[in-house]
C-alpha cells in the first residue's frame, strides 16, 4: 500500500502502512494506517489509535504499598504498575484486580493502588486497559504478593496491684501484627493517668503481661497503663488506658535471724550446736554470702519468732535441739543437741543449724558430730573413743573441734559469726564445748555465746548466752548435766525514711534504735506479728 499525498489531498485522509507515516506531522494530523487497519492521530510524540480499543498491557510484580501506614481494618495496599501494549487505541483507564476476595481498583495513570486488603494475606493480581472503544483482554496473573502494615494497637486488659509484693501487673491482648513479626511490645505507665513515665519492654514479642516492680514505679502512687507494638513497618497507636492501680508501698528490710542454741549432752557429753544464722548484713552462717533483703508491703503482717534454747541433758541423755527463729519467709534452724557419752554407747551429735558435738565413747567407736545446715552453720566435732573428751558443738563461723582420745580434753565449740546489723559488730552463734571423763580441760565455748565445759570430774556444762544463740557445753562424767542452749535473736533493719515498725502482742523487743540513716529493732523473746507503715 502506498502513502497518499500529505497534507490531506483532495481525495481524503492520507493512507499507508506503519513505516509510511508522515515524517513531520503536526499535532492533530490524522492518518489511516492500513497495515493496522486503524485511524491514527498524532499526539505530538507519536501516532496513536483514535478509533480502536487499547492494546493489551502488561504488569510487573505488584509491590507492598502499605508500609508505614497506621493499621486499620482496610489498610493493606498493593501497587500495580502497568506498561501499555504497542498499538491499539489511546488508553483512558487501567484496571487491576485480585484473584482472592475480588478486590479491584483503577487509574488513568500507569500505577494502580488496590486498597482494602487484609495484611498478611497473599494476593495474585491481573489487569486490563480500556478506552471509549473497548477493553483489552486480561493480562496474565502476576506473581503473588502479601501486603503488610504497621501492627494494630493491642487491646488493654487490667492493671492489678499485688497483695504480697511491691508490684503491679498489666495485661493486654495482641491484635494483628500487620503481616510482619512483631519486634517489640512496649508499656508506658501514666502517673495519675496523665504524666507518662519510663516505658518498659515486654520480655518477648508474644507476651501478654508485664509486671512493674519496686524501683520502676513510686510506692503509694496511682498509675494507668497503655501498650503499643512495633514491627519492621512501624509502631501501632497506643492502646486505650487501663484501669487505675496503686503501686503498693513497700519497705526493704535487712535481717539477722539466729535460732536457739542446743543443749549439751551428759557423761562426757558433746557440746550443743549453735543456732543457725542467716543475715543480709556483713556475713551469713557457714561462710555463706549475705542474703537478699526482703521487700515488705506496708500494712502486711509478718511473723517474728525468737527460737528458744534447747535444755541441757541430764540422766545420760542427748541435749535438746534449739528452736527455730523466723522472720517472714526466713527460717533459721535450731542447733543440734550434743550427744551423751558413755562406755559402749553409740549416740552421735544431732543435726541442726549447727551440728551437736559427738560424745566420748569407751569401748565403742568414736561418735561423730551432727551436721550443720548449708548457709547457716558448721558441723559438730567428733568425740574421742577412749572415754577422754567429747566433741565441741558446731558454730556459725567454724566447725566444733574433736575431743581427745588420748587425754582428758574436750573439743572446743566452733566460733560464731560477726554481724554489724546494729552498727556495732557482735558475734553470734558459738558452739558449746565438749565435756570430759576425768578432771582435765573441758572444751571452751566458741566465740559468740558458746558455753564452756567444766574441768572437774562431775562438773556441769556452761550454758549458751541468751540472744546470741550459743550452744550449751557438755556435762562431765559422772553426774554433770549439759548446759542449756542460748535463746536466739531476730534483728530487723530498714531505712528510717522508708517507714516505721509496729510490734504486735507476744513479742519482746528493745526500743527502736538508729544507726545513721537506718532504724533497727531487736527481738529477744516470743512470737508474734510485726508490720511496717
Amino acid at each position: 500500500m502506498t502513502i497518499s499525498q500529505f497534507p490531506i489531498p483532495a481525495g481524503g485522509i492520507p493512507t499507508g502502512n506503519t513505516a509510511g507515516r508522515p515524517a513531520n506531522p503536526s499535532i492533530g494530523d490524522v492518518y489511516y494506517n492500513g497495515e493496522l487497519t486503524i485511524l491514527e492521530i498524532f499526539d505530538g510524540t507519536d501516532f496513536v489509535a483514535c478509533s480502536a480499543p487499547p492494546a493489551t498491557p502488561s504488569i510487573a510484580t505488584p509491590t507492598d504499598a502499605s508500609t508505614g501506614d497506621a493499621y486499620t481494618s482496610t489498610a493493606g495496599k498493593l501497587s500495580v504498575v502497568f506498561t501499555d501494549g504497542a498499538g491499539g487505541g489511546l488508553v483512558i483507564q487501567r484496571n487491576a484486580f485480585t484473584t482472592t476476595e475480588g478486590h479491584s481498583a483503577f487509574s488513568s495513570g500507569t500505577t494502580v493502588t488496590i486498597t482494602g486488603l487484609t495484611p498478611g494475606t497473599s494476593y495474585t493480581v491481573f489487569g486490563n486497559a480500556q478506552n471509549n472503544f473497548g477493553t483489552t483482554t486480561n493480562t496474565p496473573n502476576a506473581a503473588a504478593v502479601t501486603p503488610t502494615t504497621s501492627p494494630q494497637a493491642p487491646t488493654i486488659g487490667t492493671a492489678t496491684a499485688s497483695t504480697s509484693a511491691s508490684e503491679v501487673t498489666v495485661t493486654w491482648t495482641l491484635q494483628s501484627d500487620g503481616g510482619k513479626n512483631l519486634s517489640a511490645i512496649t508499656i508506658t505507665p501514666y502517673l495519675n493517668g496523665t504524666t507518662a513515665e519510663t516505658t518498659r519492654t515486654a520480655a518477648t514479642t508474644s507476651s501478654t503481661s508485664y509486671t512493674f516492680t519496686s524501683g520502676q514505679l513510686t510506692g503509694g502512687s496511682s498509675y494507668t497503663f497503655k501498650v503499643k507494638t512495633t514491627n519492621a513497618n512501624g509502631t501501632s497507636p497506643e492502646s486505650s488506658a487501663s484501669n487505675s492501680a496503686t503501686m503498693p508501698k513497700s519497705v526493704t528490710v535487712d535481717y539477722l535471724v539466729v535460732a536457739g542454741g542446743a543443749g549439751g549432752g551428759t557423761v562426757e557429753g558433746g557440746g550443743g550446736g549453735a543456732g543457725g544464722l542467716r543475715s543480709t548484713v556483713t556475713a551469713s552462717g557457714r561462710g555463706s554470702s549475705v542474703e537478699s533483703a526482703l521487700t515488705i508491703i506496708t500494712g502486711t503482717n509478718c511473723t517474728v519468732t525468737v527460737g528458744a534454747g534447747g535444755n541441757g541433758a541430764s540422766s545420760q541423755n542427748n541435749g535438746a535441739d534449739g528452736s527455730n527463729s523466723v522472720f517472714s519467709t526466713i527460717t533459721s534452724t535450731g542447733g543440734g543437741g550434743g550427744a551423751r557419752g558413755a562406755a559402749g554407747g553409740n549416740e552421735e551429735g544431732r543435726n541442726g543449724g549447727c551440728g551437736g558435738g559427738g560424745g566420748s565413747s569407751g569401748g565403742g567407736n568414736s561418735k561423730v558430730g551432727g551436721t550443720g545446715t548449708t548457709g547457716q552453720g558448721y558441723d559438730g566435732g567428733t568425740g574421742g573413743n577412749t572415754d577422754k573428751g567429747a566433741g565441741g558443738g558446731g558454730g556459725t563461723g567454724a566447725a566444733g573441734a574433736n575431743g581427745s582420745s588420748s587425754s582428758y580434753v574436750g573439743g572446743a565449740g566452733g566460733n560464731g559469726t560477726a554481724v554489724s546489723i546494729t552498727g556495732s559488730s557482735v558475734t553470734y552463734g558459738g558452739g558449746g564445748g565438749g565435756g570430759i571423763f576425768q578432771n582435765g580441760t573441758g572444751g571452751a565455748g566458741g566465740t559468740g555465746g558458746g558455753g564452756t565445759a567444766s574441768n572437774s570430774l562431775s562438773g556441769s556444762g556452761g550454758s549458751g548466752t541468751a540472744n546470741l544463740g550459743g550452744g550449751g557445753a557438755g556435762g562431765n562424767y559422772s553426774s554433770g548435766t549439759g548446759g542449756n542452749g542460748g535463746k536466739g535473736v531476730v534483728i530487723l533493719r530498714w531505712l528510717t525514711s522508708a517507714g516505721s515498725i509496729t510490734v504486735g502482742a507476744g513479742l519482746t523487743a528493745d526500743a527502736t534504735g538508729t544507726d545513721g540513716s537506718y532504724s533497727y529493732k531487736k527481738f529477744t523473746d516470743g512470737s508474734g506479728n510485726v508490720s511496717f507503715s
